[in-house]
């Protein structure tokens, strides 16, 4: 109906420009590894303190053990999400023992994948299947990848918005039907123009050796102690970050042009034998090594950097979720850890995602084909590996532009949706984060990479003790915060009740293991 997102906004009326501004949700998760005083992985559980990792609702862990993530409740505000997710961290820090936190993305000093403790959530068939699926992954793909960090960004839009919109648009689909259509249109643009959020916000240009441990690689040596690629911006959604391609014969890639065809792909590919984890056995001398030996165990272990997300009951499949109740909300996963910042994280980014998901609805978005697929992934692993070379070219519809010129054409085309966004915000947020952006792309040292980068340069450190500096830095922010006494209460009681929870699903549990996956996998 309209030729241009900036023509769809003048079309807005005034309510549904208010739900887009002020409305919806926003959360965030964010993956931090506990370090030992040396900034190695550490060896301890999960501290008690915390809760239960099986059940408490903001503070779980990752792969490992010492893999914490933090997670916030569905915030209207951006900045509800951040304080909350303050709050919670300095919880976590007041409960550590002779450990920090890791500020970046990658980690460093790993001893070897043996040394990386996989997470253990109690004896219940839930957190047994938890386990095992660790296990499994480790076993695929290694343990050292699937201890990269990253934060990710949920986001909603009002439920009173789609009414409106759909009316606006209108569309004779049912409700559920025009709301999943628009949310798999708005991940598609995401992944088109996905390739923005490692230039933008990427920083992890260098690793540490031991990360690699003995494997050949084409990066560079930075110093005796640190590889890192001279224009990189974000080494973990590179090819030594956790994908599902690795191995040949084994890739999958799921099908975003419509919710019927992506929960089919999944489907698909969880109950697909794969002749290269059968080798691994799934139970061995009475141990399960794995949930299945198929393409995938479970839909989560399908890496991407968006996912079309619903709130689960109980036990119930994603894929399940997803078909009977349709997409609650979307899961940006492609951020690193903000090293410059001690949450992580910072409001300029959170304010730019938000007004990138609604230029990602605005614009039009027709299904993604064979070549445009390839396409997708060459510029998402270019942007990462090379994306402040200004020779750089990414491919777009068959033809190669520049990146740079490409970043102002989008970064031009949301400016009518932050002026929207930012009538109903005197701070004008939306415009001041759009403004900054403009000027990393213009000038591609902004970017947190090339400042990482010249931050090891001018102190004359490798990685590690550029991350532990910064480490060391957050902690001692931590330690001076003052949190909200309300919202630390919540959280210690999350945590006393988690456990009281934990033990009541394991005195409960009756079933053997063997059947408890059985009828997990059995859902229809």
């Amino acid at each position: 109906m309209y030729q241009t997102v900036e023509d769809r906004i003048r079309q807005l009326p005034d309510d549904i420009g208010q739900y887009l501004a002020t409305g919806g949700a926003v959360g965030l998760e964010k993956e931090c590894l506990r370090v030992s005083d040396s900034g190695s992985i550490s060896q301890q559980p999960h501290p008690s303190s915390l809760g239960s990792a099986l059940t408490n609702a903001y503070i779980t862990t990752d792969y490992s053990e010492a893999l914490a993530e933090l997670i916030t409740p569905p915030c209207q505000q951006v900045d509800e999400a951040l304080a909350f997710l303050s709050d919670t961290q300095k919880f976590v820090y007041d409960h550590l023992d002779n450990e920090y936190l890791w500020a970046t993305s990658m980690p460093c000093v790993l001893d070897g994948g043996e040394n990386i403790p996989l997470a253990y959530y109690g004896t219940s068939n839930p957190g047994i299947m938890k386990n095992v699926y660790r296990r499994g992954l480790g076993h695929r793909y290694g343990r050292t990848m699937q201890v990269i960090a990253g934060v990710h960004f949920n986001f909603s839009f009002d439920e009173a918005f789609w009414p409106l919109f759909r009316a606006m648009q209108q569309s004779n689909k049912s409700l559920r039907d025009f709301t999943d259509d628009a949310y798999l249109s708005l991940i598609r643009n995401l992944q088109r123009f996905g390739w923005l959020i490692p230039y933008l916000f990427g920083a992890s240009p260098a690793v540490c050796k031991s990360f690699l441990g003995n494997k050949q690689t084409d990066l560079v040596l930075f110093d005796k102690n640190t590889y890192y690629e001279p224009y990189a911006t974000s080494l973990r959604m590179g090819d030594i970050g956790y994908t599902n391609s690795k191995e040949k014969g084994v890739g999958i890639k799921a099908n975003y042009n419509n919710l019927q065809s992506y929960i089919e792909s999944l489907t698909h590919a969880i109950e697909t034998p794969c002749p290269m984890w059968e080798k691994i056995g799934v139970e061995v001398n009475g141990q399960y090594e794995q949930l299945n030996a198929n393409i995938l165990q479970i839909e989560n272990e399908y890496y991407t950097t968006v996912r079309p997300k619903q709130i689960l009951h109980g036990m119930e499949k994603p894929t399940i979720a997803l078909r009977r109740r349709g997409v609650r909300y979307i899961e940006l996963r492609s951020l690193d850890v903000n090293a410059f910042h001690p949450l992580g994280v910072s409001h300029e980014q959170l304010y730019f995602l938000r007004a990138f998901m609604v230029y990602s609805l605005l614009m039009d978005s027709p299904p993604i084909n064979v070549q445009e697929r390839r396409e997708i992934d060459q510029n998402i692993g270019g942007a990462a590996h090379r994306g402040r070379d200004p020779a750089l070219y990414l491919s777009r519809q068959g033809r190669d532009i520049r990146l740079r010129d490409w970043a102002r054409e989008l970064l031009q085309a949301m400016i009518p949706v932050c002026e929207l966004l930012d009538k109903w915000d005197d701070a004008r947020p939306y415009t001041a984060t759009l403004q900054q952006q403009m000027a990393c792309v213009d000038d591609p040292e902004l970017t947190p990479s090339a400042r990482m980068l010249q931050e090891m340069r001018d102190q004359g450190e490798g990685f590690f003790h550029f991350a532990k500096r910064k480490s060391l830095q957050h902690q001692a922010y931590f330690s001076g915060l003052v949190p909200s006494t309300e919202r630390y209460q919540l959280l210690l009681q999350e945590a006393k009740s988690s456990l009281a929870q934990q033990h009541q699903i394991e005195q409960e549990d009756k079933q053997t293991f063997t059947q408890f996956l059985a009828d997990y996998f059995a859902q229809h």
